[in-house]
């Protein structure tokens, strides 16, 4: 009793915030739900057909793995490098790391709105560009340059938090490994391979695992940025869930859209972890 007591409120927890809200989502998307006129029709799976032939789902689909491997590619390299960089016994460090890590703790809609006025077509950045003679893009309507825009947006937003995680592997590493590898002449960068990364794999699998996860959740970024544009190049599955349940108000298809990206959520973070024996430091 007194164990189960201990577990109560965490356990109450999941249940109203995880399998609750889990259970009425699927409920709903059996269901045809218009708010405004008050209906709540049971379709069966009619929701489920619907999103099989949605011509706009393709798109939405594409926006989102271009999102999604531009940035977890993009974040996971650079925090890395930071956190090499970092790692030196150099003057401060200090100052920078806490450069690095600060916008990790700014509010992430004011941190996209301060970048929706640098990335406007007369904002901060194309005025330096135009100070040295380059005629800057309309960052936010062009159809590349738009996912490029959102993609740098959070790529600066999130970096500092996987910097800090490799920071804290990398202190970790012994140092007599590298004693080791110097004495029987491996070069840095064979260091670096041989070494570091296999040590530090851990904490890879688990930076990767919250940074693909974290760029199919995107939302505020693309609804404060582009809203979805220029067209359809920047609307990501999760906006356009949004779209179809508070937009539209077809909240029976937004509730069948949010079980498709759970499902690929679950699918792409399993198959990180089945992964993990294959790469991960110290797996079986």
């Amino acid at each position: 009793m007194a164990g189960w007591l201990f577990v109560a409120p965490q356990l109450a927890g999941i249940i109203a915030f995880v399998i609750v809200p889990l259970g009425l989502v699927v409920w709903y998307s059996l269901h045809e739900w218009n708010v405004l006129a008050g209906t709540f029709d049971f379709v069966g799976l009619g929701n489920f057909d619907q999103l099989t032939s949605d011509p706009k789902l393709g798109p939405a689909l594409r926006a989102t793995a271009v999102f999604s491997a531009g940035l977890v590619a993009l974040n996971l390299t650079l925090a890395l490098f930071l956190a090499v960089l970092l790692n030196q016994k150099l003057r401060g460090t200090v100052v920078f790391r806490t450069l690095f890590f600060s916008p990790v703790v700014v509010t992430l809609v004011a941190w996209t709105i301060v970048w929706g006025f640098l990335l406007q077509d007369n904002g901060g950045i194309n005025g330096f560009l135009d100070s040295i003679g380059v005629d800057g893009p309309n960052w936010l309507r062009g159809n590349t340059t738009a996912m490029i825009s959102v993609i740098v947006v959070q790529l600066f937003k999130g970096v500092g938090l996987n910097m800090v995680l490799f920071l804290a592997a990398l202190q970790g590493v012994p140092a007599d490994l590298y004693e080791a590898a110097k004495i029987d002449g491996a070069s840095a960068w064979a260091r670096f391979r041989r070494v570091t990364v296999p040590l530090i794999s851990p904490t890879i699998l688990l930076t990767s695992i919250l940074t693909v996860v974290g760029s199919l959740q995107v939302f505020a970024q693309i609804a404060v940025l582009t809203q979805g544009g220029p067209g359809t190049s920047t609307t990501v599955l999760v906006y356009y869930l949004y779209q179809q349940a508070f937009q539209f108000h077809h909240f029976g298809y937004g509730a069948t859209i949010s079980l498709l990206l759970f499902v690929i959520v679950l699918a792409l973070t399993i198959l990180q972890w089945r992964m993990r024996r294959r790469w991960v430091f110290h797996e079986d």
